[in-house]
């Protein structure tokens, strides 16, 4: 595996996650990042809803230890139904 990145661990590293605003999703956003993230907190999320509201876009503050870490976040988020999209 190439370990080579730009950033320099640990990190601060905002995961945007984007999702319809089904009222418990800042909350199911940040279950999943503490999968791999337990330090997490719902205060460690911002949210910003869509302007028809519909959707919801939550940012999570992770402290990342590793480009591996980052990557399992970014492939439970991807994998779940009610994320349609994370950056």
């Amino acid at each position: 595996m190439n370990d080579e990145s730009p950033f320099e661990f640990p990190c601060d590293f905002p995961v945007k996650v984007f999702g319809h605003d089904a009222g418990h999703f800042l909350d199911h956003v940040v279950d999943l990042v503490q999968r791999h993230a337990p330090e997490v907190t719902r205060d460690a999320a911002h949210t910003r809803e869509s302007r028809g509201g519909r959707y919801l876009a939550v940012t999570v503050t992770v402290r990342a230890t590793s480009r591996e870490q980052l990557d399992r976040i970014y492939r439970e988020l991807s994998a779940d139904d009610g994320v349609l999209f994370a950056l």
